[in-house]
């Protein structure tokens, strides 16, 4: 499994850093994931998934929005990171590994960030979102979907029981109006993060093999 650091050039001046995985049991998948508001991509969880999607044979790629590089905590304007994301998957695309199926996503704000991409007619093969934030917290009267009905690939959702950004009985519904295949897997007591409670008598990593195995079985399928 080989790995590498690349900077990546945004139109409008911007420079992002990058990590790209290209292991030996490579099949011709790529997934590229972004990461939440809070924090980079150097973050654990960022770098727990990618080495992971790596591990199991996929063309995982990581990067920075502009505000992380530049040590800013306000995440950028929706333009500017939609922008980012569109520079990492021409990368992605133009990659000497060539792969078949490009599939984006992310953590909550990564998430949506990728799903505008989709709407806007990105060519890619599916969405991967690891806790969409379905509606700002507190706020489930203000969903965040406007967009999704112009949303035609397949998506995979992976959302926990407890997330305060996507109520599940408000996400249900919602899901109908995306225009491609849509799975919902549903992480028991899994928070926005996917913690879950000690009474729950599951451990950190058994919760993250269970949504890897979801996410590996998904993209199976999307190859067959």
């Amino acid at each position: 499994m080989s790995s590498e650091t690349r900077k990546i050039k945004v139109n409008g001046g911007w420079e992002v850093g990058s990590s790209w995985i290209l292991p030996e049991n490579y099949a011709g998948q790529a997934l590229i994931l972004a990461h939440g508001a809070g924090a980079g991509m150097d973050h654990e969880f960022m770098c727990w998934f990618h080495e992971a999607l790596g591990r199991a044979g996929l063309l995982s790629v990581k990067f920075n929005f502009p505000y992380i590089e530049s040590g800013r905590r306000a995440p950028d304007p929706r333009g500017r990171l939609e922008a980012t994301y569109r520079a990492v998957l021409a990368q992605v695309a133009e990659h000497p590994a060539a792969p078949r199926q490009i599939f984006i996503g992310g953590k909550s704000m990564g998430a949506r960030i990728s799903s505008y991409l989709a709407a806007d007619g990105s060519a890619l093969a599916g969405l991967v979102f690891l806790g969409y934030p379905l509606h700002p917290p507190g706020r489930p009267d203000r969903p965040r979907t406007d967009h999704w009905p112009r949303i035609s690939r397949p998506c995979l959702f992976l959302q926990g029981t407890r997330d305060s950004l996507c109520r599940l009985d408000l996400l249900k519904p919602a899901l109908q109006s995306l225009g491609g295949t849509v799975r919902l897997h549903i992480v028991e007591g899994g928070d926005h993060s996917f913690r879950v409670l000690k009474k729950s008598g599951r451990t950190q990593e058994e919760v993250r093999d269970e949504i890897l195995d979801a996410i590996q079985g998904w993209l199976s399928e999307q190859s067959a």
